[in-house]
């Protein structure tokens, strides 16, 4: 029988995904499960962006510019200007998603076996962006202990390397929903000026953010136009995951005529979600201004039941919609799969997904789980109840 390749075997299971077939299962016997484990909104997608797609006129479903259509571009980069970040049409391609953004951002700036520094614990699927583009991960550790905030920037000249091409971060954090200040992207800045490196940003939670605390973008920073590659997303901001569209974006012309080479490789971005994504910039602020008010309300209760349980210890996030709680057992992987296979409360569960996952460094957050708050505030406090009893019940059976 023929092999698959090395890179297929090396390729990283989601510790968001792996345990959906005993979600499935366990919703077989009839058990109810709340999902806690993936970022998927349960918050209405604008109605002028699904309105566009319905009422589209279209005769002949052709391919887009590789770029993404122009009009969207530019209204983007609009949209854009007024949060500040001076982006022009010429700075963007639009992708398939943030992730293909992030395959852009790689294949552009790295060759295999080059390094990119990754503050972790860290969106899990760049260790499978980083596999595929055959790019090898240098991770700094972050810790529940300092909310996740920044390592010392010593720890970042530790890693480079010859080989360093890149330090990637997510602001906010996913899974930690930790918001880089002013001072820490400055720091950033500052070191990949001095090795010459680039800094890519996955941007995409952008908007959540809590508290009075405010969002500082890398394509702010002047004088760091030639390093600076921005990353981002229409699936959160406007609850639009199944859209699909994202874009890549940056000042650097050489970095963006690489990326086109990718794009056209691909054809072209989908035209229906392209539609519903330029539709969707018409959204007023209201409809962010509740979404931010309703995040803040589930974090808050979220936080505070996951407090009330005796060894949970949770960083509080200040942005995105995820935490990282730690939890008082030694593997969270055998027990979030145990919640689905083994355990209910009143036919209820719950689905979270293992830290682990989260981190490229072995042994790092086993006794941790990303808890997603996507969920409506009544099914946040039942979940984090049936987590207390199930975690009352686990240790029980341990002894």
């Amino acid at each position: 029988m023929p092999k698959i390749s090395q890179k297929g075997l090396q390729m990283p299971e989601s510790p968001i995904r792996k345990l959906v077939p005993y979600a499935e299962v366990a919703k077989k016997k009839g058990h109810n499960v709340y999902h806690l484990n993936i970022g998927q909104p349960d918050i209405k997608t604008p109605k002028v962006a699904l309105d566009a797609v319905k009422n589209a006129n279209i005769e002949v479903l052709e391919y887009s510019h590789s770029a993404g259509f122009d009009s969207y571009r530019e209204k983007l980069a609009n949209y854009y200007k007024k949060q500040s970040l001076p982006i022009d049409k010429q700075d963007i391609i639009i992708t398939t998603g943030g992730s293909e953004a992030l395959l852009f951002a790689l294949g552009s700036t790295m060759d295999s076996d080059d390094e990119v520094i990754i503050p972790e614990p860290f969106y899990a699927n760049y260790n499978g962006f980083a596999v595929a583009s055959g790019v090898k991960v240098a991770p700094v550790i972050s810790s529940i202990e300092t909310g996740f905030a920044l390592p010392p920037i010593e720890e970042f000249e530790k890693l480079i390397t010859s080989k360093t091409k890149a330090i990637l971060i997510c602001n906010p954090g996913n899974p930690t929903g930790y918001l880089y200040s002013e001072e820490e992207i400055n720091q950033l800045a500052a070191i990949v000026k001095k090795h010459d490196l680039f800094l890519i940003a996955d941007e995409v939670y952008r908007e959540f953010t809590y508290d009075g605390y405010k969002h500082y973008s890398i394509m702010t920073i002047p004088g760091l136009e030639n390093n600076a590659i921005m990353i981002d997303s229409v699936s959160k901001r406007f609850s639009m995951c199944g859209a699909r569209i994202g874009c890549i974006v940056s000042k650097n012309s050489e970095v963006m005529s690489t990326a086109m080479k990718f794009a056209q490789a691909r054809l072209s971005p989908p035209t229906y979600a392209q539609i519903a994504s330029e539709a969707a910039l018409e959204t007023p602020q209201s409809y962010f201004d509740e979404v931010i008010s309703e995040y803040k309300e589930r974090r808050d209760i979220l936080v505070n039941e996951l407090n009330k349980i005796d060894g949970v210890k949770v960083a509080i996030p200040k942005g995105a919609f995820y935490c990282i709680a730690k939890l008082p057992i030694d593997n969270a992987n055998d027990f979030a799969q145990w919640l689905l296979e083994k355990y209910d409360l009143n036919g209820e569960t719950v689905m979270v997904a293992p830290a682990a996952g989260f981190y490229s460094s072995p042994n790092v957050g086993l006794d941790e789980v990303r808890i997603a708050y996507v969920l409506k505030k009544e099914d946040l406090i039942k979940s984090v109840q049936i987590l207390k009893e199930a975690l009352s019940a686990y240790k029980n059976k341990s002894i």
